[in-house]
């Protein structure tokens, strides 16, 4: 017998086969020598006698030819052993390289082999026990079943709950049959099950459908707005000036949020599209962040808020799109202004950090001291259409996807963005990008 660890002695399949003859010649030839015997003890003048010699002569060939039969054997059923382990070890090892979950069993749906995709996704599996021990899917039981049955193949999809939610496209076939060297069969997969996860697939198709909901309902309100004020200037308030006056100032209004809105929403596509482009062109931060301010000084001092701006003297460069930073830094500083003005300050500074993912870095923190933020909203704030207040929001103007823009910007860049709040003590935004070396 092989050592442990030790490689594998070949055993190819032909020698299997020389050795499964020759102890089939080996048995037919002690079946044919037993038979004459007989039949000469039968014709024989002393009956009792010749059987009596016959049945010592047959003893003795037993006896003679037994151990060599046991040898045969014992070599075949060795070599089976040996390459046994070799086949599965080699099977083994391709479907271990395999990405997607894929679980080997045999005739009665116990595991034969779990690849480590299949163990990564369900820990639980183990070698020997029935799958359906681990994936308790109604699913997954009937379609083990109809396969172990008379069905060669079964596709279904797969939801799984537990940790977290998940969703596959589970084939199950069966297997054409494992080889076999005389009665003893090497490998005992019956049926393979190959899983393909699409639970990402899924959530992008979910957020599909939620974006053109959501934007179908963005631009309708508005849209509804203006035809009702235009189906009462035309009647009932056709001669009455102050009242059109009025109704032309609210559809200006909704006519430039839903301008907003399209201009927001091809943003964000054409940022979505080049998301797997990183830029290259050297900013600073330092000019940009001033230039902002001066931008959006005039809105402040409507607002009775004022802008505090700590910067550092020296350059801070960084690898970027200046004009989608400059989107990211007003878009923060217009929401300190609109939704922190009750406090009265915004805040604006640069710092230099070293950040555990990005490395070197430069930190821009915009902080208000309005109401804040309460911290169920917090995990959500970036996604398409979420407000915290919805009526505060559209008051101030907002179509619900800054954010969302801020956050795409940000990792295209490689960034992060961190958002911490305490209501009633303000909110701070923090974008992280990955530093420059000075030329």
């Amino acid at each position: 017998m092989p050592e442990a660890g030790a490689p594998l002695p070949e055993a190819p399949p032909s020698a299997l086969r020389s050795r499964v003859v020759q102890g089939k010649v080996l048995r037919l030839m002690a079946l044919a020598t037993g038979l004459a015997v007989l039949a000469l003890a039968h014709l024989s003048s002393l009956p009792w006698l010749a059987h009596g010699l016959a049945l010592l002569l047959l003893a003795l060939i037993y006896v003679g030819w037994r151990p060599a039969l046991r040898r045969e054997e014992g070599r075949l059923s060795e070599a089976a052993r040996v390459l046994r382990p070799d086949a599965e070890f080699k099977l083994s090892t391709v479907l271990d390289a395999l990405g997607a979950p894929t679980i080997l069993t045999d005739r009665r749906g116990h595991i034969v082999h779990a690849n480590a995709a299949a163990l990564k996704a369900f820990p639980g599996l183990k070698q020997g026990h029935p799958v359906t021990f681990f994936i308790r899917a109604p699913a997954m039981l009937s379609g083990l079943e109809a396969v172990l049955g008379n069905d060669s193949e079964v596709r279904f999809e797969l939801l799984d709950h537990i940790p977290v939610e998940r969703s596959y496209d589970v084939l199950i076939r069966r297997l054409g049959g494992a080889p076999e060297v005389g009665h003893l069969a090497i490998g005992t997969a019956f049926a393979v099950i190959f899983m393909t996860e699409t639970s990402a697939a899924k959530r992008i198709e979910a957020m599909r459908v939620d974006f053109v909901a959501n934007a179908s309902h963005e631009l309708r309100t508005p849209l509804a707005s203006i035809l009702g004020f235009v189906e009462t200037l035309q009647g009932p308030a056709r001669d009455d000036a102050t009242a059109r006056r009025t109704f032309l100032g609210i559809m200006e209004t909704q006519a430039r949020r839903m301008a907003r809105l399209i201009d927001d929403l091809l943003s964000l596509s054409k940022i979505e599209m080049s998301a797997h482009i990183t830029p290259s062109a050297e900013i600073d931060l330092v000019a940009a962040l001033r230039s902002v301010v001066d931008t959006l000084g005039g809105l402040a001092q409507d607002r009775a808020v004022a802008l505090k701006l700590t910067l550092p003297e020296a350059r801070s460069l960084v690898a970027g799109d200046r004009d989608e930073l400059l989107r990211v830094f007003e878009n923060l500083i217009e929401n300190g202004i609109k939704y922190g003005q009750s406090g009265g300050v915004v805040e604006i500074g640069l710092t230099p950090v070293e950040d555990a993912v990005i490395g070197p870095a430069l930190a821009i923190t915009v902080r208000d001291f309005g109401p804040g933020i309460a911290a169920k909203h917090l995990p959500r704030l970036t996604e398409r259409f979420y407000r915290a207040d919805v009526s505060e929001s559209r008051v101030m103007g907002g179509t619900g996807l800054g954010l969302s823009i801020v956050k795409h910007i940000v990792t295209r860049h490689r960034g992060r963005l961190g958002i911490a709040s305490i209501p009633g003590d303000g909110a701070t935004f923090t974008v992280t990008l990955p530093a420059l070396t000075p030329k």
